[in-house]
């Protein structure tokens, strides 16, 4: 019998999950953890068996149904059997609405975001329409629009299959996505109904209930402050499209299983979310919502890749032993697992600070802080997951790099991460831009404070120290850049974002190897916080700008 290498296999991701389980563990009441555990290891089997059956079957792509057999244009769109089965999936176990529910306090972020986590990758990126259907139903809240709030409300955020609805944002035009001044789609009133008009280049949830859209009123000036936010519902009950017509579905490197469409609106009824002004603002609750499932997504990669890897590694014979036993394969796959654990521990600190802001229990100093770290958790992130899928890839060699073995999916989808709600550098800009309405970096050097002051334990007085740091070295070289040109701040600001973001994220690792040293002996997460801690936090250049000019320059 010739040799046959063995698949790698998923067991229930959350039983299986060590750093989730334990963070819960600390982070979470007893009775909160006990209420919602039975939630959590459903979806993690879901997980589980999701992967496996996605093996056994012909990968799928929605499909555009633009005209019937009789000649009528009807734009049908076909989705795959992981988007008909996640719909029902996430209404039952509250994957939206967990995230606004009062049962569990302050805590109700932490729940949802969990439950998001282990959904992810089984969900085949039924995640997207679940993220923008979060965030209208935020920037529907904050808008105080009661008419829309008790029209829509009850459906996006219902746990029945039968009621519940998803949202879209529909602001990507031709000219652009981050840069919303430019603006195509025109609103007019007409007969005393507000009405749409224009191309929608990037629209992801097209087969959403709902839709928040930005568009120009007829007569406004120039400039993103004249764009207005509106309400649409895209079909009429009987599922015609309501002046809408859809031009192509993309064909997209990765996510294929979401359907991402253009379309052109003809006159689309639609209502006012707010004035007719200052649109950017009304929908800016929709961005903060979406760019912290974006980076739990991008930790639901990370945590998939590890693994399918760790896995394959117990089952692979390579020189004699399983490459679980080589030591340079486990030095790669600690590697991964630091990086993973740091980012696991940043972006569930954000999805903290979310909670307590929701529930009204943060101070000025916890919102700032919140505002500070969102983009930065997003921006890591997004680039971090790139990197472990691709390592993953290299990990399982050959097959590694073949279709149907799943695993370069993994990595075609984690390019998404970091262009999804505004790409790195765009993320770097926003944080310099919160930077400055904090009055700087004292909401995040305190907050470090705070948490390293509850780092006691000997084995990790490196990690400490190397995160002080790291706080003192950015903080010089902001206050040196500050005092310059304004481009040269902004050049060093991506890099500037990086070392925030792994300095903070190393200081809430050792804090949570702290607790796990004393409340469950466990040695793993001090491990991972030295490893981290030996990559190195910081990139910062002391004046980079010429040099950036001169070579990113074709001509001298």
């Amino acid at each position: 019998m010739p040799f046959l290498q063995a698949a790698p296999v998923l067991s229930n991701q959350y039983l299986d999950d060590r750093v989730l389980r334990s963070y819960l563990r600390r982070v979470l009441p007893r009775t909160v953890l006990g209420a919602i555990e039975s939630d959590l290891t459903d979806l993690g089997e879901y997980a589980a068996s999701a992967w496996a059956s996605a093996r056994a079957r012909a990968p799928a792509d929605p499909e555009l149904v633009q005209w019937s057999v009789w000649g009528e244009r009807i734009d049908r769109i076909e989705l795959t059997p992981a988007w008909m089965a996640a719909q029902p999936l996430a209404a039952r176990h509250g994957l939206v609405a967990a995230g606004h529910e009062t049962t569990h306090g302050a805590h109700a972020r932490v729940h949802q975001f969990s439950l998001v986590y282990l959904f992810h990758c089984a969900s085949e990126f039924y995640t997207c329409p679940l993220a923008m259907t979060d965030g209208v139903a935020t920037a529907l809240k904050a808008s105080g629009n009661q008419r829309l709030i008790e029209r829509a409300l009850p459906h996006l955020l219902s746990r029945d299959p039968d009621q519940f609805w998803t949202a879209g944002q529909w602001m990507t035009e031709n000219a652009g996505g981050s840069d919303v001044a430019g603006t195509e789609t025109t609103a007019r009133e007409e007969n005393g109904r507000w009405r749409l008009y224009g191309r929608k280049w990037f629209v992801s949830a097209i087969n959403a209930q709902a839709a928040l859209a930005l568009a120009r009123p007829a007569g406004a000036p120039a400039g993103s402050d004249a764009l207005a936010l509106f309400y649409l519902e895209p079909r009429k009950p009987d599922g015609r499209w309501r002046n809408i017509a859809v031009d192509r579905l993309k064909d997209k490197l990765g996510t294929r299983e979401l359907p991402t469409a253009e379309i052109h609106l003809n006159g689309t009824p639609a209502e006012l979310v707010g004035e007719a002004k200052f649109g950017v603002r009304q929908i800016a609750p929709v961005l903060n919502i979406t760019r912290t499932w974006n980076a739990v997504g991008a930790l639901a990669t990370m945590r998939r890749c590890i693994a399918l890897a760790r896995d394959y590694a117990n089952r692979r014979i390579a020189f004699g032993k399983p490459l679980a036993e080589q030591p340079l394969f486990q030095d790669t796959l600690a590697g991964m697992q630091a990086e993973f654990e740091a980012a696991f521990h940043l972006v569930f600190f954000v999805t903290e600070l979310l909670g307590r802001v929701q529930a009204g229990q943060a101070d000025d100093a916890q919102q700032n802080l919140l505002r500070l770290l969102t983009p930065l958790a997003k921006l890591w992130t997004g680039k971090l997951a790139v990197a472990i899928a691709s390592e993953t890839c290299e990990c399982i060699g050959g097959v590694g790099y073949l279709e149907d073995s799943g695993i370069p999916q993994l990595l075609r989808d984690a390019q998404v991460w970091p262009i999804w709600e505004g790409a790195s550098n765009v993320q770097a800009l926003d944080f310099l831009r919160a930077l400055r309405a904090a009055g700087g970096l004292q909401p995040l050097l305190s907050a470090q404070r705070t948490i390293l002051s509850q780092v006691q334990a000997p084995e990790l007085d490196a990690c400490a120290r190397a995160a002080r740091e790291a706080a003192t070295r950015i903080a010089e070289w902001l206050q040196k850049a500050s005092t310059g040109e304004r481009e040269r701040l902004e050049a060093g600001g991506r890099e500037l974002a990086f070392g925030l973001a792994r300095m903070l994220a190393l200081s809430l690792l050792a804090r949570h190897a702290e607790w796990a040293l004393r409340a469950e002996n466990d040695p793993r997460p001090a491990a991972a916080a030295r490893r981290f801690a030996d990559h190195g936090l910081l990139r910062l250049k002391s004046d980079g700008l010429r040099d950036a000019q001169m070579l990113a320059s074709d001509s001298y």
